[in-house]
């Protein structure tokens, strides 16, 4: 069958159009491959009626005991504040991080460190390459790239992560206390929050590397609170400034409150009983005292805009509908402590984060109908302002299960390629909670692609199932000719049902998207796999060649994917000229990006070999082994395909413990994806090779297994061994073994050692 030539259309592949608008700015220029929100990279302004805490900063100055400075406190001990004060005093330079909950990502929480550390000193391309790689492991590769880059300084700096108690994420947890081991003399890393950060505190102190500044260094004393008093414009007498700094027992924010309280007209006792130190008895006086003694324009603008994790007088109109609310945040800023500037031109502010989620519980308490409205219109102001991930992020918090749908589907993949692949399993899992990928057949393609390209075939498979019930099971239902094309994809993508139905499935992706005026590569490079398949090498090549035409439309691993499977059937003819150009091309359209893509990897190790450049041919291998974890029986014709052409590889360097263990991977996966056409012959006269070897071999390095590779990055990081086996979801038992199989391919005997020998090897870097 001839290949089909597909009539030039607005691209719709899967938002490559998208992708591409990065392309000028991805990790390979040195910054960051996706835009940063400036303001959490801003140390905070400390205000002239702020109480400059002495004692503190000089025990910071003077930098004893050691490198690592935690500071832990509950909301309201000003701890924000005195490092604000100290980056201020201190000559130094300071590189500043405002965490919050969309950091449970652990590429971007290390890319806001990566581009703080980078404004005071270059960290270099090749740490934002690693971040912006989808295929990139974050133990494994990113955090010794930025822990290497951080050491290595030339000049001291100070690192601050403020609300760190924002980050549950485990890998973002393990890697703070990774880059803690890499703190270069003279500089020092300031962890801040709530509660204990993600540090090993008990051997850092036993080292003598730990400052620890907890709530009674941050309370005030009586001289600082009378400080504090005056500069609210508070008048009291030394007895009763003594009798409110005891009962609030120096908690910053109760006497800042109290103050706001006895200027609004309350009395002293009232104060001194309301801010004991205790968040509830704060919230009864919010309710009862603070907001019942404001004009109720003022009640409204507090409790409404409390929605909002940002403000900006034009955000603050579209969502209270409110004109004039600008003039009235300005107003609020310059009389209210409780309202932290997020810039230097006063346009964007939030509120003290104790301040917000008292207003947030009296507006729940009071207009509850009105919190998903508000940020319904957050959402839409968002959007219409070209703050799409925003506009995500409020759709969510209102429970906009529609909406939020809609604009993961225009998000998802380019956040995946800037290496967000926790994000957007976050926003795909939020959707599946609220049944919202059932309910959008177009949800349901690009979370069963997700699943593909992580190597998670269980999801693969469910979300395929979802779509089939869509597409088959309901007769009545409305045509939708774009999703059943990209539908039809999936099935090709997973090759549940053998090589002849993986060509229909891609031949009838093709039609279905000249149909609508879509062009989707993607679908070609299908058609070609399938037929290569099929046994039919010259038709597949001719799609191949269809995907590297329309180059400037096909995504990235699409391109590099066509080229790669190319350069093979160019091998296969004995053109080997034209083999190395092709793999060269493979490889050129994936290094602008910083990415290695399995295929590319394998094909390049087949041409090093045919050159006799032996070294190239070993360092591919290592670059092949990081990556073999992802080739599951998810996608099983690429996964099969690498490992066939890694075996023949190792063959040839004479290694048979290296393709003994690709070829029981190999069979693996053909027990479970049957029907793979011309590689299941391909893998069954390797098979025989094989078994005819009456070499011994030792199983080294090279014989790790899929498994084992997924297990040997976490080994670089503190977590313990029952911790690593639940962030990747193994038993005990299996962790054990799979341990005792490392140690022993890596001639190793304890977890240092294997380490150690891993980053020898290169499959580890550090």
């Amino acid at each position: 069958m001839r290949r089909r030539v597909f009539a030039r259309a607005p691209s719709r592949d899967m938002g490559e159009s998208d992708v591409r608008q990065l392309a000028d700015r991805p990790g390979h220029l040195g910054r960051p491959a996706f835009d940063l929100i400036a303001a959490k990279l801003l140390r905070p302004l400390v205000r002239p009626a702020t109480i400059r805490r002495s004692s503190l900063l000089e025990r910071l100055a003077r930098g004893d005991p050691g490198p690592i400075v935690s500071v832990v406190a509950p909301a309201g001990y000003g701890k924000t504040t005195l490092l604000s004060q100290w980056a201020e005093r201190n000559g130094q330079a300071f590189a500043w991080v405002s965490v919050d909950e969309g950091d449970n990502d652990p590429k971007v929480l290390l890319t806001y460190v990566a581009e703080a550390l980078n404004a005071a000193e270059p960290v270099g391309r090749r740490v934002f390459d690693a971040l912006a790689s989808p295929t990139s492991s974050v133990p494994g590769s990113v955090v010794p790239r930025l822990g290497h880059a951080f050491s290595s300084r030339i000049s001291p700096v100070v690192l601050v992560l403020d609300d760190v108690h924002a980050l549950h994420n485990s890998e973002c947890r393990a890697a703070l206390s990774v880059l803690a081991d890499h703190v270069p003399g003279g500089s020092r890393l300031v962890l801040a929050g709530r509660a204990k950060p993600p540090l090993r505190t008990a051997r850092l102190r036993a080292e003598g590397k730990l400052m620890e500044i907890g709530p009674s260094d941050l309370s005030l004393s009586p001289a600082e609170a009378s400080s504090l008093l005056r500069a609210a414009e508070v008048a009291l007498g030394e007895a009763d400034v003594a009798e409110l700094h005891r009962r609030t027992e120096g908690w910053p924010v109760g006497l800042y409150l109290a103050a706001l309280y006895l200027r609004e007209g309350g009395s002293l006792g009232g104060a001194a009983g309301a801010f004991g130190g205790n968040d509830r008895f704060v919230s009864e006086y919010m309710e009862s005292e603070l907001l019942a003694r404001i004009s109720r324009q003022q009640r409204a603008f507090l409790t409404r805009t409390a929605v909002l994790d940002r403000m900006s007088g034009p955000l603050c109109e579209a969502v209270l509908d409110l004109p004039g609310s600008g003039t009235i945040l300005a107003e609020l800023a310059r009389s209210n402590l409780l309202l932290v500037p997020l810039d230097r031109r006063g346009q964007w502010y939030r509120y003290h984060h104790l301040f917000r989620d008292m207003l947030l519980a009296e507006l729940d308490r009071l207009e509850p109908g009105l919190v998903p409205v508000l940020r319904r219109r957050a959402a839409a102001w968002c959007l219409h302002n070209d703050l799409p991930e925003a506009a995500l992020e409020y759709s969510i918090a209102a429970g906009d299960v529609d909406e939020a749908a809609d604009l993961v589907g225009k998000l998802w993949l380019p956040a995946y390629r800037q290496g967000r692949e926790t994000t957007v399993q976050r926003w795909i899992g939020w959707l599946d909670d609220r049944g919202g990928i059932e309910g959008h057949p177009m949800a349901a393609v690009w979370a069963a692609i997700v699943a593909v390209m992580l190597g998670r075939p269980v999801e693969a498979d469910r979300w395929a199932d979802a779509l089939d019930r869509w597409q088959y099971g309901n007769p009545g239902r409305p045509d939708d000719p774009a999703t059943e094309a990209w539908a039809a994809v999936v099935r090709a993508m997973l090759c549940r049902r053998g090589a002849e139905q993986m060509r229909a499935d891609a031949d009838e992706a093709a039609r279905r998207f000249a149909a609508t005026g879509i062009v989707a590569p993607v679908a070609a490079l299908m058609q070609g796999i399938a037929r290569i398949l099929c046994g039919d090498p010259e038709g597949g090549d001719a799609f191949f060649e269809d995907v590297v035409g329309f180059r400037e439309l096909a995504a990235p691993d699409t391109l590099s994917n066509a080229l790669s499977e190319r350069s093979l059937l160019a091998m296969a003819h004995g053109d080997w000229g034209q083999a190395e150009a092709l793999a060269s091309q493979a490889r050129s359209s994936l290094r602008r990006w910083g990415w290695e893509r399995p295929l590319a990897t394998a094909v390049q190790a087949r041409v090093a070999l045919h050159r006799g450049d032996l070294p190239a041919v070993r360092q591919v291998l290592v670059s092949a082994q990081r990556l073999r974890p992802l080739l599951t029986y998810a996608q099983p014709h690429i996964a099969v395909q690498i490992r066939i052409e890694l075996i023949r590889v190792h063959l040839a360097l004479s290694d048979l413990a290296g393709a003994r263990t690709l070829m029981r991977e190999i069979d693996d996966i053909l027990k479970r994806r049957p029907g793979l056409g011309t590689l299941a012959d391909e893998a069954e006269a390797l098979r025989d090779r094989l078994a005819r070897e009456r070499r011994s071999s030792i199983a080294g390095s090279t014989a790790l297994t899929a498994a084992e590779l997924r297990i040997l990055p976490m080994l670089s990081t503190h977590l313990s061994f029952p911790e690593i086996g639940k962030e990747l979801f193994l038993s005990p038992h299996t962790i054990k073994s799979a341990m005792k199989s490392i140690y022993r391919k890596l001639g190793a005997t304890t977890r240092n050692e294997a380490v150690t020998r891993a980053r020898e090897l290169g499959l580890l870097e550090g």
